[in-house]
């Protein structure tokens, strides 16, 4: 998967993701590996009421709320996380 934002070039080279097997809507953990040379993880992956859906690595502030520590900044990039992700996650054996 690639995309090109001003001329850059991106590709997930490999997605890992490991399924959890409890009973809360925390589904599993992802990491994407970009480039070849550029890892996020702790990608969460959660069961919503309208299915099931990513939360990217965030960290709680001292003010108490909860902020993303990396994200997608467009809805293109952000499909292109989940598709792989989700494609990972349907292939991974519990």
């Amino acid at each position: 998967m690639i995309t090109e934002g001003d001329g850059f070039y991106m590709k997930i080279t490999s997605v890992n993701v490991h399924k959890k097997n409890d009973e809360t809507r925390m589904k599993g953990i992802a990491s994407v590996l970009l480039d070849d040379c550029f890892v996020i993880r702790d990608i969460r992956i959660i069961e919503g009421k309208d299915g099931i859906f990513i939360a990217m690595p965030s960290r709680k502030n001292a003010d108490g709320e909860y902020h993303d520590i990396a994200h997608p900044i467009n809805a293109e990039t952000r499909k292109m996380f989940e598709d792989a992700i989700f494609e990972a996650y349907n292939n991974e054996e519990e």
